[in-house]
This record gives structure tokens, C-alpha cells and sequence, in this order.
């Protein structure tokens, strides 16, 4: 922690007005105790160095300095201390010094050296003790409460906490300070009560109104920029909610749920502000609360832009805070997979699945990570385990038995690949994707009819669905024979993917098959044009093909 500590200087600057500056700090001062704006604080700090610079005789300029600062977290308990210890050797009968530093004692833990320093500014304050005594009620009600006190301290505690009551009449500051506090106060609770009133009413744009007035009457910009940014947000004004959410967050910006409600918002509504949504969080991070959430909503932020290494770090700072949370290792081993480091991210869907919160999103997870033993690893075995084990977690997980349909088809285990994608089917029979991985199933084993009324059941569902367009197309040609029904299909598939080569290529072999060689030429060598971009088939095939065409 960096401290600010105000040391007496040797000359003053006689030609500024230190009262005027005092004046204006004490009023600064006042304010941010009623209204809790930061821009009232700031102007306090500010008025007190520069009256300590103008005079640093006057006592008053220390202990009020050292209040503000450590409030503000620019110094410690020890510095406040210092401070008024400066102020207590500059004028060592000031009992507001005395208090001060009792206040920080009783911070410090030292009772007994606080006890004296309210014994001190009781007997220096005569008949306006009313704070001090009230102060030391306090710190022995403490001793009480901690056990560490005596009957005589029981005692002394009822009576400076019915003199100090009794008083408080006789304090005039503070007396003052309790008037403008109700006087607020009241001003406050009739705006914020008429705008709740309106809002209940739906009459949204009177409560704005009554905020607004609100805002200008009381100045307590805080609260009403907060509940205008509230009800902004609830008329889906999400434009306006942030910039009144930032107004409030420029008056204060130690208001924790002000940051919070800012993070969340440009998160949720400005999904290209990553960087903006970024550095709410991590102002978050700077109030030690929730750290693991804040690292968690980090990572996927970093994901977003794409920047992997944060989003590692941060999803493991999460995960090492709740080492127990499933969400947490689900989500660092996809950051893992993202950064290409397959063993850690095996390690921590691992952990995600044996904490298994919820038997559906754990066969999810059983997914990810049976996909990284298969395409990854090459670990059929691992990845089949894997698969099935999510299968069991939720029978109606379509996307895992497909890909358990796939890991067979990449073993050439055709017969289990057509088994499960029939499994598929009885689970969803609406789902075009597992008739096309039927269709090309049947297909390998030459099942051409059974493969036909699959892909036709593919199209069926899904026109637009360009491969099993192209699949039917292949089946018509190489299998069934039919060369123009198969045309029409490699055309459709072309029509839907104006950049699908292999339909390209395909319908080229077609016209091929039929002898119309001009359009089997112009074909291919658009096929050969595309392959350039895509690289799917080999230049050296498609050239030779084009070559043979005419010789």
C-alpha cells in the first residue's frame, strides 16, 4: 500500500487563505459524509494538503487528513497514527486530536492507549465531552462484549454512554451535522419514495422525472443515477442505464454494486466491448469479494478475444480459489484445448466429471473430452469409454452417440456405426444430421436402397443440408447407376455451397459419365479453381481427369 503522510513543512505560504481553505475542506468533508460521493472526498483531501502547505501549524489539517485518507485506503492504521500524533505535538490540548487518535487506537487494537486518549479529550472538552464520552461507551462496551473487561469497566461504560447521551444536547457541531443529515435525508426519502411509487404505477416517465428532481435537489448523485440506470434498464434502454451507471460510478467509485451492475451490463448488451467489460472485472477484483467469479466471468472474456493464455490464467486462479467447482475445471480444460495443451485439459474435465453437479451438462463434458481421445490422441479405446459414459448420464445426449457412431466408422466397425446411428434415430427421429450418417454408413456396406431412403429422409428434413445433397448425388452415380438423377443432386448441392468443391467435382464426373465433355471440362475446371482456396481434392487427380477428357 502506498501511504500519503503530511509532514510540517518549515515556511508557510501566508499569502493563501488557510481559513477559507479549511472552510471549504470541512464543508467537502461534511458533503461526502452525507452524500458518499468520491468527488466530495477527493475535494476534501485536496483542501486539507493545501492548507497543511499554507500553514502546517494548524492541528486540525493532520487528523482530519489522516480520517480521509485512510477512508480513501491511502494509508494504514499506522499512518493515520502518524498523523495525529503530528497534529497532537502542534496543539496537544486539541481534544478532537485526542479522539482521532483514540479511534485509531482502538483500529490498532491497543484499548488501553485509546482508553487515555478519550480520557484526555473528555477532560479537554468540559461540557461538549458528549462525543468523546460516547466514544469511550463504545470502546468499553468492546471490552465487555470480548470479555476482557472488569465489573468496575461495566460500570464506566453505562455512565459515559447516559452522559455522553445526555450531552450530546450541549455539541453543537454535532448537532449541526444531525440536522443536515435528517434535513437529507428526508429530501432523499421523498424523491426516492415518489419515484418507487411511480415506477410501481408503470409510469416510467414520471419516476425518471422524480429521480431527476431528486438528483438536482439533493445532489446525491449516487443513489439517483442508480436508480435511474435501474429503471432505464427495466425499459430496455440499455444506452442510457450505462451512462447513468457510469455517472454514478464517476461519483463514487468504491460503490462495489455500481461496478458490478456496469460489468454485467456491457457484458451482457455490448458483447465487442470485451476490453471495456475487462477492466470493469478486474476494478472488481480490487474489492476482494466473489474473486473466483470475477476470475471465471475473466476467462470467458479473454476467450472471447481470443487471447488464450489469460484465459488460462484466470480460469485457474478461479479454480484454484474453488478447487471444488465443476464449472470452474470444466471451463479451464476448454481453455487448455483452446491453447493446444491437451494433457491439462484432459486432467481437468477429468475432475469436472468425477464432481458431476448435473448428469446432463457431466455427458456433455463426457463429450468434449471423448472428442480430444479421439481426433487428439488417437486412444479409440479412451474415447469409446468416454462416450458411453456420458451415453449412461443421459441416454438422450444425440450429439455423444453420433460421435460414438463416427469413432466406429473411424475404426471401419461399420455394423456397431450403423447400430448406434439407428440408436440415434430412435432417440430423435427428426434429426436430418443422423439420417445423413446413416445414409453414408449404409453406404459403405452397400446397403444402395436402404442408403437412398436415408439420405432422402436427410433432405427431407433439412433441403438446404448440401452434403447429403451431394451424398444421394454419389450413391445415383457410383452406385444405382442413374447418372441424371445423380446431376440434379450435385447441382442442388451447389446451388445451397457455391463453394463446395467436392459437389464441383462430382457433377464434372457425372456429365463425364454422360460424354457431354464441354461440361465436364468446365467442371473441373472450376473444381480446380476452388481447390486452390479450399484444398479438398488433389490438383494433380482433377488435372489429369481434365487431361483424359480429350485424349
Amino acid at each position: 500500500m502506498t501511504e500519503t503522510l503530511i509532514t510540517p513543512a518549515f515556511t508557510s505560504l501566508k499569502s493563501v487563505d488557510v481559513k477559507g481553505l479549511l472552510e471549504e475542506a470541512r464543508n467537502a468533508h461534511e458533503n461526502y459524509l452525507i452524500r458518499q460521493q468520491y468527488t466530495d472526498l477527493e475535494h476534501a483531501i485536496e483542501c486539507y494538503v493545501d492548507a497543511i502547505k499554507a500553514d502546517p501549524t494548524i492541528s486540525e489539517s493532520y487528523y482530519r487528513l489522516a480520517s480521509l485518507l485512510f477512508m480513501k485506503g491511502q494509508i494504514t492504521v499506522d499512518g493515520a497514527l502518524e498523523q495525529c500524533k503530528t497534529a497532537l505535538s502542534l496543539e496537544p490540548d486539541n481534544a478532537n486530536a485526542h479522539i482521532y487518535s483514540g479511534y485509531f487506537q482502538c483500529l490498532n487494537g491497543d484499548l488501553e492507549e485509546a482508553e487515555k486518549e478519550f480520557n484526555l479529550a473528555i477532560s479537554r472538552s468540559g461540557r461538549n465531552s458528549a462525543r468523546p464520552r460516547l466514544f469511550m461507551s463504545k470502546l468499553l462496551y468492546s471490552k465487555i462484549k470480548n470479555h476482557i473487561s472488569t465489573p468496575k469497566d461495566v460500570v464506566k461504560f453505562l455512565y459515559y454512554l447516559l452522559s455522553g447521551s445526555m450531552m450530546i444536547m450541549w455539541d453543537c457541531p454535532s448537532i449541526k451535522m444531525f440536522c443536515k443529515f435528517l434535513a437529507n435525508d428526508f429530501s432523499v426519502f421523498s424523491y426516492k419514495t415518489l419515484g418507487e411509487t411511480f415506477e410501481k404505477m408503470k409510469l416510467f416517465p414520471s419516476a425518471l422525472e422524480a429521480y431527476s428532481k431528486g438528483l438536482e435537489k439533493t445532489s446525491q448523485g449516487n443513489l439517483f443515477y442508480q436508480k435511474m440506470g435501474d429503471l432505464s434498464l427495466e425499459c430496455n434502454n440499455i444506452e442510457a442505464s450505462m451512462e447513468f451507471f457510469k455517472k454514478a460510478h464517476e461519483l463514487n467509485p468504491m460503490d462495489r454494486n455500481v461496478v458490478v451492475k456496469l460489468a454485467t451490463i456491457s457484458q451482457t448488451y455490448f458483447p465487442n466491448n470485451v476490453d471495456e467489460t475487462i477492466d470493469y472485472y478486474n476494478t472488481l477484483l480490487e474489492f476482494g469479494e466473489d474473486l473466483d467469479k470475477i476470475y471465471y466471468e475473466l476467462g470467458h472474456l479473454y476467450l472471447n478475444k481470443s487471447d488464450k493464455l489469460h484465459a488460462v490464467s484466470a480460469f485457474k486462479l478461479a479454480q484454484e480459489l474453488n478447487p471444488e467447482n465443476p464449472y470452474y475445471n470444466n471451463s479451464l480444460a476448454y481453455a487448455y484445448v483452446k491453447a493446444e495443451l491437451y494433457d491439462d485439459a484432459i486432467e481437468y474435465y477429468q475432475l469436472a466429471i468425477k464432481l458431476n453437479p448435473d448428469a446432463e451438462w457431466t455427458s456433455i463434458v463426457c463429450h468434449a473430452l471423448g472428442a480430444i481421445y479421439a481426433e487428439i490422441k488417437g486412444n479409440f479405446e479412451a474415447a469409446e469409454a468416454t462416450f458411453n459414459a456420458g451415453m449412461v448420464l443421459d441416454p438422450n445426449n444425440v450429439d455423444i452417440q453420433l460421435s460414438l457412431g463416427d469413432l466406429y466408422m473411424a475404426q471401419n466397425d461399420i455394423d456397431r456405426a450403423i447400430k448406434t446411428y439407428c440408436d440415434t434415430i430412435s432417440v430423435e427421429p427428426d434429426n436430418y444430421l443422423t439420417y445423413a450418417k446413416t445414409g453414408l454408413a449404409l453406404w459403405e456396406k452397400d446397403y444402395l436402397e436402404e442408403s437412398i431412403i436415408a439420405f432422402q429422409k436427410s433432405i427431407d428434413l433439412n433441403p438446404d443440408f448440401e452434403i447429403s445433397q451431394n451424398n444421394l448425388g454419389v450413391v445415383y452415380l457410383d452406385g444405382i447407376g442413374d447418372t441424371k438423377a445423380s446431376v440434379e443432386y450435385f447441382k442442388n448441392a451447389i446451388n445451397i455451397n457455391p463453394n463446395y468443391t467436392l459437389a464441383y467435382f462430382n457433377l464434372a464426373r457425372a456429365y463425364q459419365t454422360l460424354g457431354d465433355k464441354a461440361q465436364a471440362a468446365e467442371y473441373y475446371q472450376m473444381t480446380l479453381d476452388l481447390n486452390k482456396i479450399t484444398e479438398e481434392l488433389s490438383d494433380k487427380d482433377i488435372r489429369q481427369r481434365i487431361y483424359d477428357l480429350f485424349n
